[in-house]
């Protein structure tokens, strides 16, 4: 289970306009820098790095796009969901929709394995992605999150 600090409902799009992988990386920067424009162009510049060194894109319609930060202390993650899916270099070849994009901070490389870890095991449930692609964003991120605070009411 991802801790809910991770992902602030700030940090998720639902409906995302983005047309290509370039793009759907510099929004995930945006959301990820919570604000701070001259750190969106940092991670930014560090998601295309590690997409250059292989394609993140799991499969199934999911990318995983990830990246150590310098200057960051604490772990932090977006999620976007297309509303058309984009070629992402995917390992079966199928365009992406859904995006969790996670940034750790530089020396949290054990961290930064096992949210990998665990987010691949995740999005690996086809329940979930399906649940995902017709959630809001407050329901995307109890989803994401095992949080059933959506669930009161």
């Amino acid at each position: 289970m991802t801790d809910q600090g991770l992902l602030h409902l700030s940090s998720i799009r639902v409906d995302d306009p983005s047309h290509s992988k370039k793009r759907v990386l510099e929004q995930a920067a945006q959301l990820l820098s919570r604000g701070d424009n001259e750190l969106g162009v940092g991670i930014f510049e560090r998601l295309l790095e590690r997409e250059r060194l292989g394609s993140t894109g799991l499969g199934e319609g999911v990318a995983l796009p990830h990246a150590r930060m310098p200057g960051i202390t604490e772990s932090r993650a977006s999620f976007l969901r297309l509303s058309e899916p984009v070629d992402f270099d995917s390992i079966d070849g199928q365009p992406v929709d859904l995006v969790y994009a996670l940034l750790v901070p530089e020396n949290a490389t054990e961290e930064h394995l096992k949210l990998l870890a665990e987010l691949a095991r995740l999005f690996h449930d086809p329940a979930l992605r399906k649940q995902l692609r017709h959630a809001d964003a407050e329901q995307a991120r109890g989803l994401l999150t095992h949080s059933t605070a959506h669930d009161a009411a």
